[in-house]
């Protein structure tokens, strides 16, 4: 490409961004221009952190109690869980 060709692409470029600006600018302007997602406050965003964390204790309480039941009706010592999970967790099957 010659430097005509580069400079004709270049305004041509520069004319569509500056029609682009003078729109936006516009009051009758009706582009449907995409937003994020709402701006939460931060005293919102700590409250669904706080919410979150509940329900993360809560889950992992909850899993701790079946755990413990499971390992009871099945007679499995701590140390046989855990040697279990290590031996799943080398082999890739949980996290």
């Amino acid at each position: 490409m010659d430097e005509r060709e580069k400079l004709r692409r270049f305004r041509e470029l520069d004319d569509a961004f500056a029609d682009a600006l003078r729109e936006l600018e516009s009051p009758d302007s009706e582009l449907d221009i995409p937003t994020g997602p709402p701006v939460r406050s931060l005293e919102r965003v700590e409250q669904d952190a706080g919410t979150e964390l509940q329900d993360e204790q809560a889950l992992q309480r909850a899993f701790e109690q079946r755990l413990k039941a499971l390992m009871a009706e099945y007679a499995q010592p701590a140390e046989s869980v855990s040697h279990l999970l290590q031996t799943l967790r080398s082999l890739g099957r949980i996290a």
